[in-house]
């Protein structure tokens, strides 16, 4: 009898210990959902969830179906790693005096704490796959485990032809004596991350190409192939997994399929291929990172059938991307994640596709500086909406801390857009600002509900150049009408607006 009842106890005891190990293991998730952070490359707002009917965008409207779509989110600086390093940190570029491609945030601002890293310092594991940071600039304390890339090569082609041309072209170069490597100047000597980067010699090929491949083939398809097997690995255990990819990036490399949804005769040109009226020299840029493929001009405009080309590749890698977030959001479903995952999505910045006879990124223009942003939360509260308020990349660090319900850290230089996710009409910023290097001036942009004004001056300096764009009455940002004596008012209104700052800007109660 006393046996029985020992053994009974002992199971007891053993029922206990498992429940209470479970009771452990759901209380390392309290309530937090995951978090899926998916960044495209270059990606501009021009998806049909965004009113675009003519993109093949299925993935991406489905997810806008379940989420919100914010019609202006803005990042802070229309190039790669500055926009990353502002979303990343959620500083602002004078902050992090991170402008260019070669300098790493943890050489100016050593002691940031990056979106990930909060996390992971919170009991979540973080990993990072594709392009997050800019390539080269990785941050391992991001990460829980080594952030993952599917190749060194970049461009990548896929046609043998190309191939073959790209590797003679590297021999020859090789030859000459060019850097076909990364040169790390300067590494931290702690941790050894690298802090500034010479970038090697890029070798170009054509600015679009078309192979008849599968998905899998190209790098933004090994990614997903490695998101799955993370989401598989991780699927029960808190998570931040950031997934990247590279396209629409240059150059437009996507399989044949999805050419085949733009037939050339079906491609329209921009219809305000001039700059704007009175515009200032600095606000142009000549976009050189495009000129430097192959049968791109030195100097001047492309053709009419490139530029046909041109936005054909830029549609058809859209269409790619798109396939791919797919893929990943269908394994979140399969797994059964999704109720418990908030997904944010985001393209780093805008593109120009022959707006103002400009192509690529780089200036402060709208069409460079508005970008994608969809977020979908567990339970949200009006899936499917659209919003208009402004919104900063800035904001999403905090926004996500807010909804997994972690702290705010100290010196974010956003604000939770929380708010508006529960309230869409609501309203919500003053101005949303971006910035933008030309030699030695710095363009400071504000867009606030109706106008975008911007100024070009050295520091300490007095402006050199001032636009001003009616967004009411002119939504191209066709005719620059900051020097017009009927606004001589309003350019000043809006210059002391800009000057006072990104805080006089914040939302009542936000401050």
């Amino acid at each position: 009898m006393t046996r029985n009842v020992s053994k009974v106890v002992i199971c007891a005891i053993a029922c206990l210990i498992q429940a209470i190990s479970a009771a452990d293991e759901a209380g390392s998730r309290p309530g937090r959902p995951n978090v899926l952070m998916i960044a495209v490359d270059d990606l501009r707002p021009e998806v049909g969830c965004y009113g675009a009917s003519y993109i093949h965008s299925p993935n991406i409207d489905k997810l806008a179906r379940s989420g919100m779509v914010f019609t202006r989110a803005y990042c802070q600086q229309a190039v790669c790693s500055p926009s990353r390093t502002s979303l990343l940190t959620g500083l602002r570029p004078d902050t992090t005096r991170i402008y260019d491609l070669d300098t790493h945030f943890r050489k100016t601002v050593p002691d940031a704490v990056t979106l990930p890293e909060h996390f992971r310092k919170n009991g979540y594991h973080t990993q990072g796959m594709g392009k997050i940071f800019h390539n080269g600039l990785d941050d391992p304390r991001s990460w829980s485990v080594p952030h993952w890339m599917p190749t060194d090569d970049f461009p990548t082609y896929a046609k043998p032809e190309t191939l073959a041309r790209q590797k003679a072209r590297r021999e020859q170069m090789k030859a000459e004596g060019a850097r076909l490597e990364d040169t790390v100047i300067e590494r931290d000597p702690q941790t050894g991350t690298t802090l500034w980067l010479a970038m090697r010699a890029l070798v170009y090929g054509p600015p679009w190409e078309d192979p008849d491949v599968p998905d899998d083939a190209l790098p933004d398809g090994m990614t997903v192939e490695k998101a799955v097997q993370v989401l598989r690995e991780v699927k029960d255990r808190p998570f931040f997994l950031a997934v990247g990819f590279s396209k629409p990036h240059l150059p437009f490399v996507a399989p044949k399929k999805y050419y085949d949804l733009y037939p050339p005769d079906s491609v329209r040109l921009a219809d305000n291929p001039r700059p704007p009226v009175d515009v200032p020299d600095p606000a142009l840029s000549d976009w050189g990172e495009l000129r430097q493929y192959d049968g791109m001009p030195q100097k001047g405009p492309v053709s009419a059938q490139t530029a046909r080309e041109l936005i054909r590749g830029y549609r058809a890698a859209t269409s790619y991307t798109d396939a791919q977030i797919g893929r990943v959001l269908d394994e979140l479903d399969r797994l059964g994640l999704r109720e418990r995952t908030i997904v944010v999505l985001w393209g780093d910045h805008g593109w120009h596709l022959g707006e103002h006879g400009l192509w690529c990124k780089h200036t402060n223009f709208e069409d460079a500086t508005r970008s994608l942003m969809v977020v979908s939360t567990p339970g949200q509260k009006h899936p499917g909406a659209k919003t208009a308020v402004l919104a900063e990349f800035v904001d999403i660090y905090p926004t996500l801390c807010e909804l997994t319900g972690l702290p705010i850290p100290p010196g974010l230089e956003g604000t939770s857009f929380v708010p508006a996710l529960n309230d869409p009409e609501r309203p919500w910023k003053k101005a949303a600002f971006s910035q933008y290097p030309r030699q030695k001036l710095m363009g400071y942009s504000i867009r606030t509900d109706r106008y975008r004004y911007t100024e070009w001056a050295e520091p300490g300096k007095e402006p050199v150049g001032l636009e001003l764009y009616d967004h009411q009455t002119d939504p191209g940002e066709n005719a620059n009408v900051a020097s017009r004596p009927e606004h001589k008012e309003l350019t000043a209104q809006l210059a002391k607006q800009l000057h006072a700052g990104w805080r006089e800007a914040l939302p009542e109660g936000r401050r």
